[in-house]
């Protein structure tokens, strides 16, 4: 077998950079927030996911940032699993909540070009369709990832989303 064409390593490139955000959805949809995951911080508080929510995006707006897109997860999966025959629900509600941060970015980026594929940042806010009443806030780690200048770049954007995410918990 020979080395791979232009075509194949196209189609390798976009599964590995979907290979993320794939496992943090199939994460999110297994209910898994109990379990300790490597790679994404998951939180947990009785309420609603309106209440929840709201008080995400306004954590995110307090810090001079701008929701950029709400994905529909939970009415994603609903539509789409009607039409492949598989009509289980698994999320009372969910979506994904995308927003970036300028100056942290930049540093990210600056640090090292490669480091766009964590922009923008995202918290998902779900509710399971057996309890309701609690809500999941969560997002992915980003961590220790190439250079030094590049890790700390990282670990500020990591602090962010923890800051966003434990001041809408209370």
């Amino acid at each position: 077998m020979g080395r791979p064409g232009t075509a194949e390593k196209g189609a390798i490139m976009n599964a590995r950079s979907l290979a993320p955000t794939l496992g943090f959805v199939l994460l999110a949809a297994s209910g898994g927030a109990g379990a300790q995951t490597p790679g994404v911080a998951i939180h947990s508080v009785s309420g609603s996911f309106d209440d929840v929510k709201e008080r995400v995006v306004m954590a995110i707006e307090a810090r001079g940032m701008v929701l950029n897109y709400t994905a529909k997860i939970g009415d994603m999966l609903e539509r789409t699993g009607k039409d492949i025959g598989r009509d289980r629900p698994i999320y009372a509600k969910a979506e994904l909540l995308e927003f970036c941060s300028s100056k942290l970015s930049r540093d990210a980026m600056e640090a090292d070009a490669r480091n766009i594929v964590f922009c923008p940042y995202a918290i998902a806010v779900y509710s399971m369709e057996r309890d309701a009443k609690k809500v999941y806030v969560s997002y992915r780690k980003l961590g220790s990832l190439g250079s030094g200048q590049s890790i700390k770049a990282l670990r500020a954007v990591d602090r962010l989303l923890e800051e966003i995410v434990r001041e809408a918990m209370q």
